[in-house]
């Protein structure tokens, strides 16, 4: 289950990291802002959208990295049983029942009585 949200978590991070990326501008667009096309960009204040982008992009990166050293720790520790010793534990079980005398798909013949002779006239 928290493995899970980790990774639920880990796509909505990485799918945010790359829209941020894409919306901001590159160093080749400074260029055009100075020749009057820079209007456009006081939305997000006097300085453009560089700086509040920035600091967004860089809060995904540090969540992004967060989460997946999480995944990484996470699917480490998991907890495997080997199947060699999962064998050993079926069949430790199965003299326990035979000791028993009732194995689960064991059943009673039936045993009918013929009595020879036996005419009521």
């Amino acid at each position: 289950m928290l493995q899970q949200l980790l990774v639920l978590f880990h796509v909505l991070v990485s799918i945010a990291l790359v829209t941020l990326v894409l919306l901001q501008q590159g160093k080749g667009a400074e260029m055009g802002a100075n020749f009057g096309s820079g209007a456009s960009s006081t939305v997000f204040g006097s300085q453009g959208s560089s700086s509040f982008l920035f600091k967004l992009t860089g809060l995904c990166a540090l969540l992004f990295f967060v989460s997946s050293l999480s995944l990484g720790y996470v699917a480490g520790h998991r907890v495997k049983q080997d199947p060699i010793q999962k064998l050993a534990s079926l069949a430790q079980q199965l003299p326990a029942q035979a000791n028993t005398g009732t194995l689960p798909s064991q059943e009673e013949p039936i045993q009918t009585q013929t009595t020879a002779g036996n005419s009521s006239s």
